[in-house]
């Protein structure tokens, strides 16, 4: 009994899978295929795009430390003493005596 149960159902997966079947399916098949093909493409393509990301974040944080130091230099650079420094070899000095303003003496006169 039940040798002849599966013999019937050996005989009916031949019957599933059947030359008539395949055929008839093969729009089905190259659907699928197509589908396949397009999830790996979809995956390739998401993993080029998080290296892009990747890189593309480690190259702004290059920047950011560059700024932070370049700026940090500009700062030091532009204080008073760093200042009054770099322009002693030019042979110029710190005034002692403080500005004053210069008054246009016809434009008093006209008003």
């Amino acid at each position: 009994m039940a040798n002849e149960l599966n013999k019937e159902v050996k005989f009916e997966w031949k019957k599933l899978f059947s030359y008539r079947w395949i055929v008839k399916n093969v729009s089905f098949f190259l659907y699928l295929a197509l589908l396949a093909v397009i999830y790996i493409s979809n995956g390739h393509y998401a993993d080029k795009m998080i290296r892009n990301i990747n890189s593309t974040g480690k190259e702004l944080k290059e920047l950011e430390y560059e700024y932070k130091t370049v700026n940090g230099e500009i700062m030091f650079r532009s204080k008073q003493s760093e200042l009054s420094k770099a322009v002693e070899p030019m042979g110029l000095k710190e005034s002692k005596v403080p500005p004053f303003k210069l008054v246009d003496s016809l434009k008093t006169v006209k008003e």
